[in-house]
């Protein structure tokens, strides 16, 4: 007879799918919830590295690269204490704000001190530049820009705001001192027009936060039959373009232990073998991705200094063995 579990996810993000999928390929079944109340049409581009595609391929998709659909069950809001103790296991994929997280005890996500505009511009025909990602660091900023299709162009700008600054919340003077910046700096005048012809309207701006490598190496990730995994364990910056990637990491590993455990009946030692696993993997991505963030950003003389003549070839390796690493296969039970 196969084994009936309710186990609840909170969050239909990669995190919550991936983990939903692992189950259904185990034959576990799950709940997913999603606050939104229809499906969404917006999002920016997924950086897919070497880590990434393991974990698809572990969940049988990575050939495929397909869009899921999901449908919304529920609408959630919050979850209260006692309403846990009805779930047999409970998954929060919530995001960076994370009740769950908040109910483990975990402490909020620490600002980096910088912030980040993300953008597209869209292009009415092909616009002849090659699949090649463009990286501009120092001065007090890093940028880039990406081709996502023969129509798109995705980029991307972070700084570090003086107490003054408020154009994070007004477009149009954002625009402006990014151009202004990048002109400064003498950048290729490429990403300067890919900027001019972005719709500023669907720019998304936000603070930059990450969770303390100590707060992942010593506070509760799970506890009992709860956990938290994606943006709701380890929110980073986007220095290496890994959160994406290890929340699917974590969705393919959690339905791995979670499965094994249903199937043994213990769910709590399941639990501990996942934070046991993940602590150190995500307290070394997220310290990686802040170190190498801080340093490509810097303007300080001294830290230019090392970073052209003896950092570059440290955080090019850097950038290199974070996604060489493999969350393991998912074999049936």
């Amino acid at each position: 007879m196969e084994p009936v579990e309710d186990i609840v996810i909170v969050g239909a993000g990669l995190a919550g799918l991936a983990t939903a999928l692992g189950l259904h390929r185990r034959g576990v079944k799950s709940l997913v919830l999603e606050s939104s109340p229809a499906m969404r049409s917006s999002g920016f581009a997924l950086g897919m590295w070497t880590n990434a595609w393991r974990a698809l391929d572990a969940l049988g998709v990575g050939g495929k690269a397909c869009g899921v659909i999901i449908i919304v069950r529920c609408h959630f809001s919050r979850i209260e204490t006692k309403g846990c103790s009805r779930q047999n296991v409970l998954v929060g994929c919530d995001g960076i704000y994370s009740v769950v997280a908040k109910y483990l005890g975990l402490k909020d996500p620490d600002f980096s001190g910088r912030l980040s505009a993300r953008g597209f511009a869209d292009y009415p025909t092909n616009h002849g530049v090659k699949p090649e990602h463009l990286l501009i660091t120092g001065g007090g900023f890093r940028a880039g820009m990406l081709p996502t299709s023969e129509r798109s162009m995705y980029w991307f700008f972070t700084w570090r705001p003086s107490k003054k600054d408020k154009i994070d919340q007004n477009t149009t003077k954002m625009r402006e001192f990014i151009i202004e910046k990048l002109t400064t700096s003498k950048a290729p005048n490429e990403i300067i027009e890919v900027i001019k012809k972005s719709e500023m309207n669907k720019v998304l701006s936000s603070h930059l936060r990450y969770r303390s490598p100590f707060s992942l190496l010593n506070g509760s990730i799970t506890k009992r039959n709860i956990c938290v995994i994606g943006d709701a364990l380890h929110p980073m910056t986007p220095d290496l373009g890994q959160g994406g990637c290890m929340a699917l990491e974590d969705g393919v590993i959690l339905a791995r232990y979670l499965s094994d455990a249903v199937y043994t009946g213990n769910i709590e030692k399941g639990m501990e073998k996942f934070a046991k696993d993940r602590r150190w993997r995500c307290a070394e991505v997220v310290t990686r991705a802040y170190v190498v963030g801080f340093i490509q950003q810097s303007s300080n003389c001294f830290v230019s200094f090392l970073r052209e003549k003896v950092l570059a070839k440290i955080m090019a390796k850097a950038l290199l063995k974070t996604p060489d690493y493999d969350c393991g296969k998912l074999r049936n039970l």
